[in-house]
């Protein structure tokens, strides 16, 4: 079965920054792309971002590109995202998604607040 376990959220002040990390297990993690996504009270969930197998990123909405960054490590089964310049419309449950045979599977989230 797949578990995926979100980390690294909290209370952070406008123009914060934060790193968020996701650890998986019961797949080969390194054969599969992993996807953050958020959603705010009120609000659909929301692709942040996605990395490929191989490392590469895709899919940044334009309301976090420049200040989110999506990395993985294929050893330790992480997948991070590093967020800097935070600001209040940031604020969400941060989840970790993958696809894996057919099925998508999703942990938690992990709780970001931005506010002074």
């Amino acid at each position: 079965q797949v578990h995926l376990v979100e980390s690294g959220g909290g209370l952070v002040q406008p123009g914060g920054s934060l790193r968020l990390s996701c650890t998986a297990s019961g797949l080969n993690f390194r054969l599969y792309a992993m996807n953050w996504y958020r959603q705010s009270s009120g609000k659909e969930r929301e692709l942040v971002g996605t990395i490929t197998s191989n490392g590469d990123t895709i899919n940044y909405p334009d309301s976090v590109k420049g200040r989110f960054t999506i990395s993985r490590n294929n050893v330790r089964n992480t997948v991070h995202l590093q967020m800097n310049n935070l600001k209040p419309e940031d604020a969400a449950r941060y989840y970790c998604n993958v696809r894996h045979r057919g099925l998508e599977f999703w942990g938690r989230g992990t709780l970001v607040t931005v506010s002074a």
